[in-house]
Parts: structure tokens; C-alpha cells; sequence
């Protein structure tokens, strides 16, 4: 167990071996939460529970939605960034991969019955975009940190839109779609690089749960615009 006056040691200074670990582990752990989310949405297919979940979608105001989904995804990111109990940090990434599945169970079943192909087609596309993205930071091991004051306004302008969207009534469209994949390709080449570069080796968890972060609001802004371009 590692001394709590001892600082952890970032991935790039730590030893070629002890980095292709926390990279490995990353990883796996990163797969695990993919299964995980596509488990549990298996079972609220299967048990009718996407139906009730768009039942309240459709009654409910979606900024509440949303800023629950917020609030839920920052203490979960929060706990296994901070937290030196391993059970708690994979406490925190199941929570915030059933949030995930949570707030994915409309957007899945409206494609599953109105756009068929739509959710195969945007997780292929999806997968790619992220292996791609993946392959240049680890062929380049360019580090993108300077991008992350972008990152923070662009997003924090995006959620404005989206905002202003759902309080003033009009649709965000298919441009709107494409720059939220490009943004969140963004995300996936600042989070992979951080990852590689600065996260510390004991914090496998919380690198995991920041690929799942991106990798899912890549996968839902490509679904949306699969869903549009087959209407």
C-alpha cells in the first residue's frame, strides 16, 4: 500500500515497465466498463426497463435530467480520482457507468425501433474514431494539455446550447451533431494523452472512466447524426 506521504508517480517518469502496466490496466479496465454499460442495457432491454426510463424522459424536464447526470458524473470522476480505497474508485466507475446506461436507454431504443442499423453503424464508427485517435497519441506521444482550456470553454458552450435549446424550444441540428464528434475527438486525444503522460500509475480506475467518459459522448453525438441522416 502505497505511504500517503509519498507522491504518486506520473505515468511518464515511472519505469517502462511499471507504465506498460498502468497502460494495460488502463485499458482492460476501459473494455470492462464498455461490457459493463453494454450489459446493463442488454438488461433493461430485456427487462422493459429503457421503456419506463423514456416514459420519464418524456415526462420530465431534460435540464434535469441532464444536470443530474452532471452532478452524478463529477462525484463519480471525483471519487476515483481522489479516493485511495481501490473499492471505492471501482465503486465509482460502476456509478457512473450505469448513469451512462441511464441516460442512453431513450436515445438506444428510439434508434432500436425507428433507425435499424443506426446503433451498430455509430458504434463502428465510434470504435474506429477512438482507435485512430488512440494510435496517433501513442505513435506521436505528442502531449495535448495545452487543449484543455479549449476543451473547458467549448464544452461549457456546448451545454449553454444545449441549455438554451431545451428552454427556448429549438433543435440543435445535424451541424451541431458533427461538432460535438469533433469536439468530443478532441476530448478522446486530450484525455489519451494525459493518460499516457501525466496520470499517475495507481490511478488506472479514474484513466479508465475518463476513455469511457469520451468514448460514450462520441458514440452518442455519432448516433444522433445517424439517426438523422435515416430519417
Amino acid at each position: 500500500m502505497r505511504e500517503l506521504n509519498i507522491p504518486p508517480i506520473p505515468a511518464d517518469a515511472a519505469s517502462v515497465g511499471e507504465r506498460s502496466t498502468f497502460l494495460t490496466r488502463t485499458y482492460v479496465h476501459l473494455f470492462a466498463a464498455i461490457m459493463a454499460f453494454v450489459a446493463v442495457e442488454y438488461v433493461f432491454f430485456a427487462t422493459g426497463v429503457a421503456e419506463a426510463i423514456l416514459d420519464l424522459v418524456l415526462r420530465t424536464n431534460w435540464l434535469i435530467i441532464l444536470f443530474g447526470f452532471i452532478v452524478v458524473a463529477s462525484v463519480a470522476s471525483s471519487m476515483a480520482h481522489r479516493s485511495l480505497s481501490r473499492p471505492l474508485q471501482y465503486s465509482a466507475l460502476g456509478i457512473y457507468v450505469v448513469a451512462e446506461a441511464l441516460i442512453f436507454a431513450p436515445i438506444l431504443l428510439l434508434a432500436d425501433t425507428s433507425y435499424p442499423g443506426a446503433i451498430t453503424a455509430a458504434a463502428f464508427a465510434t470504435l474506429v474514431g477512438f482507435t485512430v485517435l488512440t494510435a496517433i497519441v501513442f505513435v506521436t506521444r505528442k502531449d495535448f494539455s495545452f487543449m484543455r482550456a479549449a476543451l473547458v470553454w467549448i464544452g461549457l458552450g456546448a451545454l449553454a446550447a444545449i441549455v438554451a435549446s431545451v428552454i427556448f424550444g429549438f433543435e440543435l441540428g445535424t451541424l451541431f451533431s458533427i461538432a460535438m464528434i469533433v469536439f468530443a475527438g478532441a476530448v478522446i486525444l486530450y484525455n489519451t494523452s494525459n493518460v499516457l503522460h501525466h496520470f499517475p500509475t495507481d490511478r488506472y480506475v479514474a484513466a479508465a472512466l475518463e476513455l469511457f467518459a469520451a468514448v460514450a459522448l462520441m458514440f452518442w453525438y455519432v448516433l444522433r447524426l445517424f439517426m438523422g441522416s435515416r430519417r
